[in-house]
């Protein structure tokens, strides 16, 4: 008996031990990845369920892996509904995948983790690194101009230069910057960012998306999530884009026979003598001569593998950008490597490191000085002689070509910064992920200034004065040094736990404690000598005493600042069939630029949603629309933006010196006056919105209501009797407006496909108050610009022109200025007191865009794809103060070539007269509309057939030629109608903007 059981029991072993091995056999599954209307999908997902092991799938839908024959396969492309289908020792499975509503099963960035979009009850907006490709920037956050609703985007034409970005309007006197998240890193900006580099940009823009951010995220939220390495193969890319920029618009302004038209006309209005023109036969036009056609270059070569255990993924970045204004120069140099090894299943680490180099050679050239120089002057007679300007302007406006010769290569400024993080992540009891992760941000900048000796000049005669050639002998050299250090330490540690429950319950949690540390510091100092002049020659241009006197006056100053912000947060998401959404958060925050006693703060949100398209009923009786679903959501957080830290301390200056024998004692005076109660503002925001997908999933919508209001806002100003600023909390700014978009996406055939869409956003500004008891004005940009109760921040102030005084009979049946005479501009008379005064200022517009709006089309015929893009503003008004100069007689532009001469022959531009300087007074004559449409991007592509690109090792190749920025509609007379509303309290001028120009490309990119 015990051998018959040890022989029944050796056979049931050897049996199981075949099962098993059966069991966990593995076999090669091949198929092709389709969508539903039977097109191909490249670089589509499948993985084994369970593991990270998996492939994508090549450029025509081909894919091979190696699984267990009793797994299960998960196939997921961005936009399509995510398939799982067991293998069940077959060796060829063939899918076809659905698209997905709306994209819904995209997964987008909120704080501190992801979200499917389906789940999601606040307003966030994705935009995929494709897109912005397509544009030749070197900062990717141009290229989103016109993509988002809500989202105000203003470029400038600078090399190296940072759009400035506003979401959902103004909420504060102080700073309306977004918060940039960077993989999770806490950011100002992105500048060091290559474009090619970026997955995905999410944005969030209301409250309740941004109040896991606490005092970080009131101004909107962008985060940016980095490429990494595609799934189970090797992969290397190139793309490369060259490029031409040209500046389409010039600002209108006299020749030599308009500019002595005019100022001719002016003597003679004035009374003064004629000016000899004799020795001016020039015909110079300044613009040509310091603008130029630019070159523009990208490139960005990435390598990328993905095995079994580690993935890595190393990108390096070059772009190449001259500005179009002469000797311009911005230079980028980005590397990137991303590494993350999977220890098991459940336990992985990874680190990410950037280290970003610039290198800018600026120009002093300012484009004010092209516009103002008489045209009537020649340029230069050899490369040190060159012609000064006319009497009448010669000590405030210097030959523009000159200057920009004489500082040429003069200027050494140089940038370097690295950001890394490193982070662990464990799965344990199947729901639970623990994740740490520790970053850091080093920041160094520096640069070194030289200024050389002038040229000679010669002085054209003028009547008597002879032709004479002069030097400064006066001038010296001068040398500039300035150094810049930043430094930034962040921690994120979360736990959350991910359930699906019986009965359609799904859970998703998170906590986490956050915390970060900044310091930064600035030295600065010059030193001119009063007998030597320092070679020009870079290896001088240092504050040392080798060539510069020790005795010679030297000029210095830096700064510095530490701040830290501690944080912990919680959210959860709740979800019930899919229909019923909740989502929550909490956070207590606290920043260490406020008195102990206010730093701290509570803050949250909660949002709702139903999917009212998954109910029977809705089913039953509603056709043709595919996705419906409300949500409504609510937060409070804090802003700590826009302020220096420990201003609530007292803060001292140095003030005169007195002299008490031998002895110097300098003297020192407060400041500014704190605020011993001085707070984060407050914001609270409500969002209501309706998101529709109809017609077989063609038809898209999104429909966004808002409301937010900041209370306390932070700002600046003197108290009466005093000449000392204190910094408050004082008054209330409430924005509020809805934001709208439409889609439409579909194929005829297999072979043509075609995408229409547009945004459209309205936001409306308001100051609710202005501190508690008593209301008063904040002002801006000299008076021009003005806050107040009841008006839009920053609105524009001063008189409304009616016309122009034609006669003195005109003037007498008017309100006018007591010494205005026929020829003056005629103001209303807003208070009907019969005369022109101070009280007579009024509201004269915004200088925010109220209205925005984008438009996109795209189409792509088997290998062929096109796209066009428009976006522009509307409702605002800019400043034309580049025209407002009296300081010197300088050039005319070309509108008062309509100046009034007499009765009848103007009522829109005055006299030519300087000495009339009620003329010069801030008003609608000085004002024009910021509205514009501009076509942003026209590009045309042409993917090569995979099957021809395979036999040269090539995995796809596409090439494009674009234009940006190839016409504008606008009726702005500026080189730009991009009203600049950096400055928060004083924008909108227009001081000759640097130029967007039109980029021409042509460009490349090539996988193997």
């Amino acid at each position: 008996m015990k051998k018959i059981f040890t022989k029944f029991s050796v056979l049931t072993f050897f049996c199981l031990f075949l099962l098993n091995a059966a069991s966990a056999q593995n076999v090669t599954v091949k198929g092709v990845v389709k969508d539903d209307t039977g097109v191909t999908v490249p670089s589509a997902s499948v993985i084994i369920k369970g593991t990270t092991n998996g492939v994508q799938t090549d450029a025509n839908g081909n894919y091979s892996i190696i699984a267990p024959a009793n797994g299960t396969l998960v196939f997921t492309y961005i936009g399509f509904v995510t398939q799982e289908i067991a293998i069940n020792n077959r060796t060829t499975i063939n899918v076809d995948l659905k698209t997905s509503a709306n994209d819904l099963q995209q997964v987008v960035v909120v704080g501190y983790g992801t979200q499917k979009k389906v789940d999601v009850t606040g307003s966030i907006s994705s935009v995929k690194g494709a897109d912005i490709e397509k544009f030749a920037v070197t900062n990717p956050i141009s290229a989103l101009q016109g993509k988002v609703p809500g989202m105000t985007v203003v470029n400038n034409g600078a090399p190296g230069s940072s759009p400035v970005v506003r979401l959902r309007g103004i909420s504060s006197t102080k700073n309306a910057n977004p918060l940039y998240v960077v993989d999770g890193l806490l950011q100002d900006n992105i500048d060091f960012l290559n474009p090619n580099d970026i997955e995905t940009i999410d944005l969030l823009r209301d409250a309740s998306s941004t109040a896991i951010y606490g005092l970080r995220g009131a101004n909107g939220v962008i985060a940016v999530t980095t490429k990494r390495a595609a799934r189970g193969k090797t992969t290397v890319n190139f793309q490369s884009t060259v490029g031409i920029q040209r500046v389409v618009n010039t600002i209108d302004v006299t020749d030599a026979a308009g500019f002595k038209k005019l100022y001719s006309a002016q003597l003679a209005n004035t009374g003064s003598a004629p000016f000899d023109y004799t020795n001016y036969t020039a015909n110079t036009n300044w613009q040509n001569e310091i603008l130029r056609d630019a070159f523009i270059n990208t490139n960005s070569l990435s390598i990328s593998n993905n095995g079994e255990k580690s993935t890595t993924l190393l990108s390096l970045g070059y772009n190449n950008q001259d500005g179009v204004v002469k000797y311009n120069n911005y230079k980028k140099f980005i590397a990137r490597l991303n590494e993350e090894i999977r220890i098991t299943d459940n336990i992985k680490v990874g680190a990410d490191l950037t280290g970003f180099h610039w290198r800018n050679e600026p120009t002093s050239a300012t484009l004010n000085r092209s516009l103002w120089a008489a045209p009537i002057v020649p340029i230069q007679t050899d490369a040190n002689t060159y012609y000064a300007m006319p009497s009448f302007q010669s000590g405030q406006v210097p030959n523009p070509v000159a200057e920009l010769n004489r500082t040429r290569n003069s200027a050494i400024n140089r940038g370097y910064r690295f950001n890394g993080s490193v982070y662990a992540e464990i799965k344990f009891l199947k729901d639970f992920t623990l994740k740490s992760t520790f970053y850091t941000d080093l920041g160094f900048n520096n640069s070194r200034g030289y200024t050389p000796l002038p040229f000679n000049f010669i002085r054209l005669g003028e009547g008597a004065i002879p032709t004479a050639t002069t030097f400064d002998n006066a001038a010296r050299t001068e040398i500039r040094q300035n150094t810049f250090e930043s430094r930034k330490y962040q921690q994120d540690h979360t736990l959350s736990y991910n359930k699906e429950l019986k009965g359609g319950h799904r859970i998703n949690a998170l906590v986490g404690f956050t915390s970060v540390f900044a310091s930064s510091t600035t030295l600065s100092g010059s030193r001119r000598d009063t007998t030597l002049n320092v070679p020009f020659d870079p290896k001088f241009w240092y504050l040392s005493d080798n060539i510069i006197n020790a005795n010679n006056p030297t000029f210095n100053g830096g700064g510095g600042a530490e701040e830290s912000n501690v944080g912990a947060f919680a959210r959860v998401s709740y979800a019930y069939n899919n229909k019923y959404l909740l989502n929550a958060t909490i956070r207590r925050d606290g920043s260490s630029r406020f008195a102990p006693e206010n730093r701290w703060g509570t803050f949250g949100s909660i949002g709702l949603g139903w999917v009212a398209s998954d109910e029977d009923f809705f089913k039953d009786n509603i056709k043709g629309i595919d996705f419906l679903k409300l949500r409504a959501a609510w937060g409070r957080l804090g802003n700590s933006n826009g302020v220096d830290a420990n201003l609530y301390q007292q803060g001292l200056a140095t003030s005169v010196v007195a002299v008490f024998g031998n002895n110097v004692y300098p003297a020192i005076t407060t400041a500014y006056f704190p605020d011993p109660n001085l707070r984060f503002e407050i914001v609270q925001g409500t969002d209501i919105g309706l998101e529709i997908k109809a017609l077989k999933n063609r038809l898209s919508t999104e429909i966004t209501y808002y409301n937010k209001t900041t209370d306390g806002i932070l700002t600046s100003l003197t108290l009466p009797g005093t000449t000392k600023p204190t910094f408050t909390n004082l008054g209330k700014i409430t924005n509020k407006g809805i934001e709208f978009s439409l889609g439409w996406n579909d194929k005829i055939g297999n072979d043509f496909g075609y995408n229409i869409s547009g945004n459209f956003s309205y936001n409306k500004n308001i100051v609710n108050s202005v501190g508690n008891a008593t209301n008063f004005q904040i002002l801006g940009n000299g008076g021009i610009n003005v806050t107040e109760t009841g008006k839009s921040i920053g609105y524009f102030y001063g008189y409304r022109q009616t016309g122009i005084y034609q006669t003195s009979a005109d003037i007498a049946s008017k309100g006018a200025f007591a010494d205005s005479a026929p020829g003056d501009i005629s103001y209303e008379d807003v208070n009907h007191d019969g005369v022109i005064s101070a009280l007579d200022r009024t509201y004269l517009g915004t200088p925010f865009p109220p209205y925005s709006y984008g438009l996109n089309l795209s189409m792509n015929y088997k290998g062929f794809d096109a796209s066009i893009e428009g976006q522009g503003v509307a409702g605002n008004m800019i400043y034309t103060q580049r025209r407002t100069g009296n300081f010197a007689q300088l050039n005319y532009e070309s509108n008062r070539l309509n100046a009034w001469t007499g009765a009848g022959t103007s009522n829109i531009e005055p006299i030519l007269n300087r000495n009339r300087t009620n003329n010069y007074l801030f008003s609608t004559y000085y004002l024009e509309p910021g509205d514009y449409f501009r076509l942003r991007n026209i590009q045309l592509g042409y993917t090569f057939a995979a099957n021809m690109m395979k036999q040269i090792g090539v995995q796809k190749l596409r090439v494009f030629v674009s234009g940006q920025n190839v016409k504008t509609w606008t009726k702005a007379t500026g080189y730009t109608p991009e009203a600049q509303i950096g400055d928060i309290l004083g924008g909108g001028a227009d001081n000759g903007i640097y130029p967007v120009p039109a980029i021409y490309s042509f460009g490349l990119n090539v996988t193997f």
